[in-house]
């Protein structure tokens, strides 16, 4: 950390938040996507799960690049790292949902 202490802190507050606006929009419309996909179209279960866990990976990276602002580190090091952790948490939640829900079924 003491390589950023003489480093100036860039403040962007100037203007409307269009990038937050863009993302929050996209977020909504995907979202709607997936339950329209999932609730109104008569897809094969497969198809449909297939198509759901691409919109929510697309909508995950719109997530990372509008608001949690991935691209404005320091270290591109600490990006990947922070990137790779978030991806295991997200496997780990979602693996041990459908292992626990595997159990409760069978």
């Amino acid at each position: 950390m003491q390589e950023n202490e003489n480093q100036p802190i860039r403040q962007e507050h100037a203007g409307f938040p269009w990038k937050q606006v863009i993302g929050l929009l996209l977020s909504l419309a995907l979202t709607f996507l997936a339950l329209w996909i999932a609730v109104g179209l008569s897809l094969p279960v497969n198809v449909t799960i297939a198509i759901i866990v691409a919109l929510a990976i697309f909508q995950a990276f719109i997530q990372l690049f509008m608001f949690m602002h991935v691209t404005e580190g320091t270290e591109p090091v600490h990006q990947l790292i922070s990137i790779l952790f978030g991806i295991y948490v997200a496997f780990a939640v979602v693996a041990g949902t459908i292992w626990i829900l595997y159990a409760q079924m069978g």
